[in-house]
């Protein structure tokens, strides 16, 4: 449904992107998080440019959570830096919370409150708060205003939260796993509010749901064990992933030098097959066919972004 409408956004945002002063939302430096013994995350440099959709996804565990907290000021790194909108993350609070739309999965709300309470208490912290867009959210998630939170399932209380966080058109709109276990209607809905608000804010959201994020982010930020694997936006990174099958006149050995962007190689019998990750139609055929002779038959198959993550994580974990 969303689909069309989400190329075209992705196309417009990213060309328009390229024409003007790169200017970033996030930026972090060499950002490390130690709980004890563990390392949440590890030395992350990433950098978040303005506009667009950017989705933060990787498994369980990886360091989603505890990157947004650092960037919201509610943890503090162990070491390294980072900037939100400028500002050094370590001075978010307060005023500064005027700019940025911050919703959580575990997002404390006042349950006691009915909804339209709920909206109207924030009004007053915003200056910029626009009672049109409050009311066109009100409407498009169909809010019962006069319903206390705490009657509400979780997918409405989600779209009440949201609406909160939209409603002032903030700058920066950070949210951490807001889909998690909400109904596909539910999900469509809240994916639809984000894809409206582009035209005024950037979206980083957290999500370890790699089909339901493809579907709508301009970008993508894959982390895995506290560590940055890839950060491109979506074009460039379907662009240059493919899984590789090619068939020789005889049986190969894998040699010990292959090209550091051939992932998961293996070979059966005549035929090889792996993932290329710079992947260059001419360069690909030439360099195979100066590896192992003459090739028979050859197929360059696109990927999805679940796979692509799935390669990357993969190779990142085997032994050196």
């Amino acid at each position: 449904m969303l689909n069309g409408l989400l190329d075209s956004l992705r196309t417009t945002l990213i060309e328009g992107a390229s024409h003007l002063p790169m200017n970033f939302a996030i930026e972090t430096e060499s950002l490390s998080k130690r709980f004890g013994r563990l390392k949440a995350l590890d030395e992350l440099s990433l950098r978040v440019a303005q506009g667009g959709v950017h989705a933060l996804v990787g498994p369980n565990g990886a360091g989603k959570t505890t990157l947004i907290k650092i960037l919201v000021n509610i943890f503090r790194a162990t070491a390294g830096t980072a900037t939100v909108l400028g500002a050094d993350s370590t001075s978010i609070s307060g005023k500064a919370f005027a700019r940025i739309g911050y919703v959580s999965e575990n997002q404390q709300l006042p349950l006691w409150m009915r909804v339209g309470a709920f909206l109207k208490y924030f009004r007053p912290f915003y200056p910029t708060w626009d009672l049109d867009l409050e009311s066109r959210f009100v409407q498009q998630f169909e809010l019962p205003l006069d319903r206390k939170l705490r009657h509400l399932s979780r997918g409405m209380r989600m779209k009440a939260a949201l609406a909160s966080a939209l409603a002032f058109r903030p700058e920066l709109i950070i949210l951490d796993e807001p889909f998690s276990g909400l109904d596909p209607v539910v999900r469509e809905e809240l994916v639809q509010a984000l894809v409206d608000a582009t035209a005024y804010s950037t979206t980083f959201v957290s999500s370890h749901d790699l089909a339901e994020i493809e579907s709508f982010a301009t970008h993508l930020t894959y982390l895995d064990s506290g560590r940055l694997r890839l950060s491109e936006d979506v074009p460039s990174i379907r662009s240059r992933f493919r899984e590789v099958e090619v068939t020789l006149d005889s049986p190969v050995a894998i040699p010990p030098d292959l090209p550091s962007n051939w992932l998961q190689f293996s070979t059966a019998g005549a035929t090889l097959k792996f993932i290329d990750s710079a992947f260059q139609p001419d360069t690909l055929q030439s360099e195979i066919l100066h590896r192992f002779g003459t090739i028979q038959h050859a197929a360059f198959n696109p990927m999805t972004i679940r796979n692509i993550f799935l390669a990357v994580a993969k190779s990142a974990r085997k032994p050196s």
